[in-house]
């Protein structure tokens, strides 16, 4: 392809093919094309599994987790204003985030030439 491939940022963020840069990566909100329309690659044989969303959960759950002590410390709320407050800002946030950890896994397989089974 004549095209060069886009950068690692940008193709994370905007869900941008690995190879081409063409904005063809996802066919749903979370779900990946099949193929590139554009150049062919297929995005099926890429294994992007569950490394997503259990990055995020841990770094997310980590920020999180420090926040809430913060404000238990500063404000000693009840119990139920950390459920109120906590639970859906966390699940938000990983539901928002998860597109683009996504995105990024699949481009750092394709431009690492990541398989399974592989020692070097």
């Amino acid at each position: 392809m004549a095209e060069t491939p886009p950068e690692f940022l940008a193709a994370s963020l905007k869900g941008l093919c690995p190879r081409c840069g063409a904005q063809t990566l996802f066919a749903g909100v979370l779900q990946f094309s099949k193929t590139c329309p554009k150049c062919g690659l297929n995005f099926e044989k890429f294994n992007v599994g569950d490394g997503a969303s259990a990055a995020l959960i841990l770094l997310i759950g980590t920020v999180f987790v420090a926040l809430a002590i913060i404000v238990q410390l500063s404000f000693s709320p009840p119990f139920w204003v950390h459920i109120i407050l906590w639970v859906p800002l966390a699940t938000a946030a990983t539901i928002l985030s998860l597109r683009g950890t996504k995105a990024a896994m699949l481009y750092l397989e394709y431009r690492n030439d990541a398989g399974e089974g592989r020692t070097g």
